[in-house]
């Protein structure tokens, strides 16, 4: 059991066990926010940068939307569904466009490739907890 499980089932204001569709999407925008981060970061140091300005600012982009979902999501105290929702909604949209400006690069940047497999991945947890909803 992860230490967000732990802590998501033992908080005072929850109801039964922590759902595994929010625990993986805690945990996939908490990678996508990373690898994101990180793309950018890569992008910044290849010779062609000039070339990656659209990919590094949706990279940043994303990762910023990934951030805050994630606590957005990790809190449980007092969540309105509603802004849950456009959370979600947001940080799917904002993976989908990520991974599809990274997979333009991921021929030529291995770290467009790993970060576009992560947005997916965000992008499909998003989903899925939105599906629940």
């Amino acid at each position: 059991m992860s230490t967000l499980t732990q802590m998501l089932n033992t908080h005072p204001a929850r109801t039964g066990d922590a759902a595994a569709e929010l625990v993986a999407c805690i945990e996939a925008c908490a990678e996508c926010l990373q690898t994101c981060t990180s793309c950018a970061d890569a992008c910044l140091s290849e010779d062609m940068v000039s070339e990656l300005t659209t990919c590094i600012r949706t990279n940043l982009d994303c990762a910023d939307i990934c951030a805050a979902t994630a606590s957005i999501l990790t809190r449980q105290t007092g969540s309105n569904p509603e802004v849950v929702r456009a959370a979600l909604e947001a940080c799917r949209a904002a993976c989908a466009a990520c991974a599809e400006e990274c997979e333009k690069h991921a021929d030529m940047h291995d770290h467009c490739r790993v970060c576009a497999e992560a947005c997916r991945r965000c992008e499909k947890a998003c989903a899925d907890l939105l599906a629940l909803s």
